[in-house]
């Protein structure tokens, strides 16, 4: 084990067990100048997102430069919540720093590095082991499978759930505590040298190598590369655990270790003779692998509670670190039936009685209480908000002080009812005296015999707590009940496919997000708070209802209405919703009805048509508009736009060309007329990759957010934002010959297992895709449509496959992409995705 040095500084004190610092002491650590002084308080948290704030007198706030929005935009935000803390770089006026009295201003050259300097220091004021975690996948599974195994004889301290970047790390690493005795943390890279800052953080002592990907990461030349970059990590490590069947990574490791004087020490696990683990058999059961193995000429056998593939090596990493760590057989053995499967997501489903429901019931910290609030934070559709918590169990702070500090964070997030469930937090129910309404449970038990006399109604309700306390019972009982048959809406790929387009606009445009038609089918005022969370510029919708319900559910955004109808006007103008005028009946229309209203300077968006021949105004109506427009003062033009007819497609270039020239023209007449500038938009979610120069003041970003790509060039950079998935009802055995469905269209060609399935057209599932034409996924086998798909029906032939009933059923999702559906289906992805029934329900998470 490595000796580590623990530094005393005039500027570090313990206090509670942990290494403290306050601001002058970090100041010294990180290299930074003072910019401005105020007083020097004890820094216990480290932000770098403005929305995840807790505490906002020990917080110090690290303004990281950002692709979309610069960390010094969110600097006046903090200081109104009481923020009196920030590094910053050279992009910071330094004159600013006198608007912000009372507030330590720290000036460094790279934000960034100044975090992965502290958190660096940080780790190295402790002396008991760390185990740092590298490869493509696995590595957040056997972090947490490891947390399991060993979480009886050591309190640990481990990455959050998957924050493994370059901001992930030192924030996981900031956590250690005096309290612990040993430290598990997750590091993952996209480029080459990265590794080296990550390195310096975490410094493990032993390091596992998961499992290495055929194919090299986009930012890596080869496979080779990537490996040499992730070895990097274990520079200085005792032991290096990994499987040596790979023979590249084994390779890349002895030259590693060639070049390092035999160091580390390794363990490996494979089917060879050479391994120090091998693997002699795997036997999949119904529910349970066991593997048998060979470990110093001993042979013995373990089983695990699960049997894919990937968890069957990632146990087989875990048995291997336990045996490198001196852990008996028998141990191992007994605790990996143990096993627990690894929930890594927020849920947010459709509640009783019109609530929302937020389920994280499977971990208790206060970090990962601050993810769980920022998410509770992002839904406006309610204006109460309920939460349920469980003990903090583990947490390495004194009791007394940690609910306080769980109550504090509650009061800062206006939560207006709190539930505490569990012995210990009901001990402390003092500690959240401040809070308006709270109840306490000894159990889940004795909560769920309460439940109907809490009222739950019209409101968000937040279910976070550690699996012993079995919150998944809440949940259940919360929801709202309906057929097995959901859409799951992935929120952090629609964070992805966001950033992805956000990369190639060029400085200051702004992005118009389409949430017209629920969204694409994915849910309306869930992705649209998802959006407004993370800093779109507008939303627009296909109809005026579509903006109110919008509006009741708190989206402030701008909302461009692109049908409007003289019916809603009295809604558009009472929600401030912004119509798009496309004609001059409707021109004449609303001018008539804000001229009786007595308004002035209503905002507007002006279509032109330039050639999709849909809606707009035509190249010779041009001139009559300026004329209408220039004389009134009733409407103000926030933005004139058209529509590209085919900027998917190369064939057409010269049309789109034609379209932005002719869209120009136009553009300029009425710029002129009205003597003022307004937004220009042409481009939509292909144009934006396809043709940059025509990005203009903003683009609207349609089914591209959404995880498709109509031009095959950025699809997989995207990801699949959707998953369409239902259960089997039953299972039936029918003879060669006979008949499946109505009107006997599918004849069992053999003894055969029909499965009917709870989906058919009434949900979205086209009929089309009748008598063999559509195939659904179960446990991995493409299974086909038998007979013609009925209204609430579909039955398979699951002839030869392991399905049975209550199976899930993936209907379109990763496995079965929606653009291969619609080919089936002989249609396109977003008839597809907004033709699946409102009574489907959705499921939203976010990891």
């Amino acid at each position: 084990m490595i000796t580590l040095i623990r530094k005393k500084q005039k500027t570090c004190h313990n206090k509670n067990h942990r290494v403290s610092y306050v601001v002058s002491g970090i100041a010294e650590i990180t290299g930074a100048k003072f910019l401005q002084h105020g007083e020097d308080v004890l820094i216990e948290n480290l932000l770098t997102d403005s929305r995840k704030l807790l505490f906002p007198k020990n917080s110090l706030f690290f303004s990281l430069p950002g692709s979309a929005r610069k960390g010094n935009t969110f600097i006046k935000t903090l200081y109104d919540k009481e923020v009196r803390n920030f590094i910053v770089d050279d992009s910071f006026p330094p004159e600013e720093a006198g608007r912000y009295p009372d507030t330590n201003f720290l000036l460094v050259h790279d934000v960034l590095f100044a975090l992965q300097k502290l958190a660096a220091y940080h780790r190295h004021q402790y002396r008991y082991p760390v185990i740092g975690i590298t490869g493509s996948n696995g590595k957040t599974i056997v972090k947490e499978w490891l947390n399991q195994l060993l979480g009886e004889e050591h309190n640990i301290v481990r990455s959050p759930k998957s924050y493994n970047s370059q901001v992930g790390v030192p924030l996981s690493v900031w956590r250690m505590h005096e309290s612990n005795t040993l430290g598990i943390f997750e590091s993952g890279i996209s480029k080459p040298g990265e590794m080296k800052n990550l390195q310096k953080i975490i410094d493990p002592d032993i390091g596992i190598i998961t499992f290495m990907g055929a194919a090299h990461a986009e930012g890596f030349v080869s496979k080779e590369q990537k490996i040499r970059e992730k070895l990097q990590l274990f520079l200085n490590s005792n032991l290096l655990v990994y499987c040596n069947d790979d023979e590249q990574l084994a390779n890349e490791v002895s030259i590693f270790r060639a070049e390092k004087n035999g160091i580390p020490e390794t363990f490996t696990w494979g089917s060879n003779e050479q391994a120090h683990l091998q693997v002699i058999r795997r036997k999949k059961n119904n529910d349970s692998a066991s593997i048998l193995c060979v470990f110093k000429k001993e042979s013995f056998e373990f089983s695990i509670p699960f049997t894919d593939d990937a968890s069957i090596n990632n146990a087989i990493t875990c048995c291997s670190v336990l045996l490198a760590m001196g852990i008996p057989i028998a141990v191992i053995s007994e605790k990996m039936q143990r096993l627990r499967a690894v929930e890594m997501r927020m849920e947010l489903k459709q509640g009783i009685n019109n609530c929302s429901v937020i389920n994280d019931g499977y971990s208790a910290d206060l970090n990962s209480l601050s993810i769980s609030l920022d998410f509770l934070e992002q839904q406006k559709q309610h204006t109460r908000r309920t939460v349920i918590l469980s003990d903090f169990l583990q947490s390495g702070k004194d009791t007394d002080i940690l609910y306080q500090d769980i109550s504090t964070a509650l009061k800062g997030k206006h939560i207006q009812r709190f539930i505490g469930i569990g012995p210990e937090i009901s001990a402390h129910a003092a500690s959240f005296s401040s809070l308006d309404e709270k109840h306490f449970y000894h159990s889940t038990e004795d909560f769920l015999r309460d439940i109907n006399q809490l009222h739950f109604e019209n409101e968000t309700i937040l279910i976070k707590g550690a699996r012993i306390f079995r919150f998944e019972k809440i949940s259940n009982a919360l929801a709202r009940k309906s057929h097995d048959t959901f859409l799951e809406v992935n929120l952090n790929a629609i964070r992805h496919n966001l950033a992805v387009y956000r990369q190639l606009l060029r400085p200051g445009v702004k992005i118009m997000a389409m949430v017209k038609a629920f969204s694409y089918g994915s849910g309306s005022y869930e992705v649209a708070n998802l959006l407004q969370h993370t800093g779109i510029d507008y939303l627009a919708v296909a109809y005026t209802d579509e903006g109110v319900d919008l509006r009741r559910a708190g989206i402030s955004l701008p909302i461009m209405v692109m049908n409007a109808e003289t019916s809603g006007f009295d809604n558009l103008n009472k929600y401030k919703l912004e119509p798009e005028i496309f004609s001059f009946n409707l021109l004449s229309a609303f001018k008539e009805y804000l001229l009786q209203n007595e308004t002035t300077d209503y905002p507007v968006h002006l279509k032109i048509d330039t050639g999709m021949h849909r809606l707009g105004f035509v190249h010779d109506e041009t001139t009559a508009l300026c004329n209408i427009l220039k004389d009134q003062n009733a409407m103000k033009i926030v933005s004139v736009f058209s529509h590209l007819a085919g900027s998917d497609s190369a064939d057409h270039d010269g049309f789109t060309k034609q379209q932005v020239s002719n869209f120009n023209f136009a553009a300029d007449e009425i710029e002129q007329a009205l003597n003022y500038s307004f937004f220009r938009h042409m481009a939509n979610s292909s144009s934006i990759y396809r043709h940059p120069e025509f990005q203009m003041d903003m683009v609207r970003l349609g089914i591209g957010l959404y995880g498709i790509d109509t031009t095959g060039e950025l699809q997989y950079r995207l990801q699949p934002v959707t998953a369409l998935k239902t259960t089997v009802s039953q299972i039936k055995k029918v003879k060669k010959g006979e008949s499946i469905g109505y009107s006997r269209k599918g004849i069992a060609l053999r003894d055969s297992e029909i499965a009917t399935v709870r989906i058919g057209y009434a949900d979205g599932y086209p009929r089309l895709l009748s008598n063999g034409k559509g195939k659904m996924i179960i446990n991995g086998n493409a299974v086909p449509v038998i007979g013609n798909i009925c209204m609430d029906m579909t039955m398979l032939d699951v002839t030869g496959t392991d399905a049975e009933e209550g199976d899930t059923v993936i209907v379109f999702g990763e496995e079965l992409p929606v653009t291969e559906l619609a080919l089936q289906a002989e249609t396109i992805p977003y008839e597809i995705l907004t033709n699946i029934s409102q009574r489907v329900k959705r499921v939203y998470f976010e990891e």
